[in-house]
């Protein structure tokens, strides 16, 4: 699924397309896209035909586009799932295969979405403030990300001390620190020279401090270059790929020399999911 790096180049790509812009018509062709919404597929439609966009926000891997008119706003919480797109087209290019919702924007454009595997959505959602930013309810529970003016470091580094699990478990729960997924925790993990399954109690402060500026890093180096594409399922607006996946350390890279040592890179299971690591620069824990 998309993490913050590719949520973010998303993000960016559409603010400019919609801020000021009036959805004129709104069609949701897959009743699945509207799963997620309470009124279902019409009332998606109506909710959002007429609404002006005024701005495209991002939380983590969490993405909305707020929306107002004369006496309603907004949040519409865009689920990319494992396939989902936004892009932009003019309004006379044919429909994609996979077509799932189309706003008909203003000015001749057109806002569609495109998910081939169904597992993603839009729902309407209100808006509630959480500290000095309003978000949709369905996200206030998410803790703020490495990009936000209300992440601390500090407090998240004190509540991984307090926990007693796996440091890949605990930087992957979205309510401790959000954006990081499989792909960024590995290689944040290999580049503050931590094995994922070593214990968050039983490492120093410095070292937690360590992982989360290497977080911090890498999902910024990332967003630079469009994020990761393995596949044509990620794109940004207008259909191109992110180019990270060749700056990757430790994903996808079992069997391939180490960077740092040249030890071969190894992969384990790890909550239902795939660990890559170096077995030297990354020792694994001793069994408890």
């Amino acid at each position: 699924m998309p993490e913050l790096p590719e949520v973010e180049t998303i993000r960016s790509g559409l603010a400019p397309y919609l801020a000021g812009r009036t959805a004129t018509s709104v069609e949701v062709a897959h009743p699945r896209a509207a799963r997620r919404h309470v009124g279902g597929p019409s009332d998606l439609e109506n909710r959002l035909r007429g609404k002006r966009f005024e701005s495209v926000d991002r939380r983590g891997k969490y993405l909305w586009i707020t929306g107002a008119d004369a006496t309603d706003e907004v949040a519409v919480v865009v689920h990319l799932g494992m396939s989902g797109q936004l892009l932009i087209s003019e309004a006379d290019a044919p429909d994609p295969v996979h077509l799932r919702i189309r706003v008909q924007l203003d000015d001749g454009r057109q806002l569609r979405f495109v998910d081939q595997r169904t597992f993603g959505g839009w729902h309407v959602d209100e808006l509630v403030t959480v500290g000095e930013r309003a978000l949709p309810e369905s996200v206030a529970h998410i803790a703020p990300d490495p990009f936000e003016p209300a992440y601390d470091p500090d407090r998240v580094v004190s509540v991984l001390r307090k926990r007693d699990t796996e440091v890949k478990r605990a930087i992957l729960d979205q309510t401790v620190v959000s954006g990081i997924g499989n792909i960024y925790a590995d290689e944040s993990l290999w580049r503050a020279q931590l094995h994922g399954r070593r214990r968050t109690r039983g490492i120093t402060r410095a070292a937690l401090g360590e992982l989360l500026s290497a977080a911090s890093d890498v999902m910024g180096e990332a967003i630079k270059v469009g994020g990761t594409s393995f596949d044509d399922l990620y794109v940004n607006v207008n259909g191109q790929s992110g180019y990270f996946e060749r700056s990757l350390n430790a994903y996808g890279r079992e069997g391939l020399p180490c960077r740092r040592c040249e030890t071969l890179m190894h992969r384990e299971q790890f909550m239902n999911r795939s660990s890559f690591f170096c077995p030297r620069c990354q020792r694994p824990p001793r069994a408890r």
